[in-house]
């Protein structure tokens, strides 16, 4: 035995209201049959609006065991009827478990479904959104911090950049990549102070600083896979007419990593 929650108590008194109103129907409709009124209507007549204690339910055993002890005609009588709708349940659902079964597996597959297709989705629209080469004129200074942010947002181990010009508003768009994907920044001339170094690393870590002279030009490489060509500084997006494009030849990209690694 044991005290419904509130919840379950409106949610019967829910079902008693449906069950009323449909006997009131089918009694209108024949009137002489009376057994059709619902036997627990009396669950919406209440002490005000709130009830302050709820009713008792009891298990199935629950009832097996309160048969035993209750001796009068009214108790044996509430708890015949009680175990018969007890099993006409059970009856009810061996007759459906195939179909009960089916439904969940057809539910489980739906399921299945839905996230290969969002995944397909996804897919799609990520190939569709990234840009192969393009030109940015000046003046488009958001739209080449954003493309250059989108960029940085992809990465999910490292960040190399090779900037032969770089200042502290490079550490702005470094902010907005994954705490745990480390940053290696080759550049000639250096404008970041120590001080500002640390404190990005003290938050978004990791980030180190090389000196080389070996480079011109100016690249990005997304995860050692992904390899960007990009004409302007990262300092000076948008102030002066640029390309970008990616270099997709996986040996001139090996090439690239070798000689960094040669060479820093």
């Amino acid at each position: 035995m044991f005290r419904l929650t509130a919840e379950e108590y409106e949610g019967l008194k829910l079902q008693d209201i449906a069950k009323s109103n449909n006997n009131l129907k089918l009694q209108s409709s024949n009137p002489d049959n009376i057994s059709l009124r619902s036997q627990n209507v009396t669950l919406n007549k209440g002490r005000g609006k709130h009830k302050k204690y709820f009713p008792y339910t009891f298990t199935e055993q629950g009832v097996s065991m309160l048969a035993a002890v209750l001796r009068s005609e009214t108790a044996i009588n509430t708890s015949i009827r009680i175990m018969d709708a007890f099993v006409e349940m059970r009856k009810y659902l061996l007759a459906n478990a195939g179909l009960l079964q089916r439904i969940e597996t057809v539910e489980i597959r739906q399921a299945e479904a839905d996230r290969k297709v969002e995944a397909v989705l996804n897919t799609i629209g990520s190939r569709s959104l990234e840009q192969k080469q393009g030109i940015f004129f000046k003046g488009q200074i958001y739209d080449a911090y954003s493309f250059v942010i989108g960029l940085i947002k992809t990465a999910k181990e490292q960040i190399v950049i090779i900037d032969n010009y770089i200042n502290d508003s490079l550490l702005d768009m470094l902010s907005k990549k994954a705490k745990s994907v480390r940053v290696i920044i080759i550049t000639n001339k250096n404008k970041i102070n120590k001080t500002d170094i640390d404190k990005f690393n003290s938050q978004y870590p990791k980030l180190s600083i090389r000196l080389s002279r070996e480079f011109h030009d100016r690249f990005l490489i997304i995860d050692g896979h992904k390899l960007y060509h990009i004409g302007a500084s990262l300092k000076d997006l948008g102030r002066k007419c640029f390309a970008f494009s990616v270099i997709e030849n996986s040996g001139l990209l090996q090439k690239l990593n070798n000689n960094i690694r040669d060479n820093i």
